[in-house]
């Protein structure tokens, strides 16, 4: 009877263990303790693997990273030394290809725009833009169906008038 009760205790005696265990601290609580400060005057690579700490090159110093600041005050760690999530980048480097990429980015999608609405521009005439020359063009040759016509009513009075202009205003005149 001892071997079965000591086998059906055990697995009773194993969830004892895990429930009495004390539960062990999540990552930011163990980081926000002052896990970073015991990486000073060992390796980069040691500090940065956790993402809240930063290196300081210069002084060998792994800190806090201050989250209130975008960059770090230069009061703590100089922009040059400064390391943040992989040893070989320093934070001025990261500021200039940062603003260098943004740049492009927002050149490239400036240039897509004006090309975009340009093309659209360039392409031939929409449906209104034709229909606006088509109108354009009936109005010139209504226009001149009335010149024509008022030439020929007013040369019609002229003849009833006797006001009729010779073909040759400056032909000779001859006295009969």
């Amino acid at each position: 009877m001892a071997a079965g009760g000591g086998v059906g205790c055990a697995p009773l005696a194993l969830l004892t263990l895990l429930v009495m265990a004390p539960a062990p601290a999540p990552a930011p609580a163990r980081a926000a303790a002052g896990a970073c400060h015991q990486y000073t005057n060992k390796t980069c690579e040691e500090c940065l693997k956790n993402v809240t700490c930063l290196w300081c090159s210069s002084s060998k110093k792994c800190m806090e990273y201050p989250v209130k600041n975008i960059l770090p005050p230069r009061s703590l760690c100089k922009l040059s030394s400064a390391r943040w999530g992989v040893c070989w980048v320093n934070f001025e480097a990261l500021i200039i290809t940062m603003s260098v990429v943004g740049g492009v980015i927002l050149l490239t999608f400036c240039i897509c725009c004006y090309c975009c609405c340009r093309g659209k521009k360039s392409k031939k005439p929409d449906k209104d833009d034709e229909k606006a020359a088509r109108e354009r063009e009936q109005r010139r040759v209504r226009q001149e169906e009335r010149r024509a016509e008022m030439k020929s009513r007013h040369d019609e009075i002229r003849k009833k008038y006797g006001l009729f202009k010779e073909e040759n205003p400056y032909a000779k005149f001859e006295n009969n």
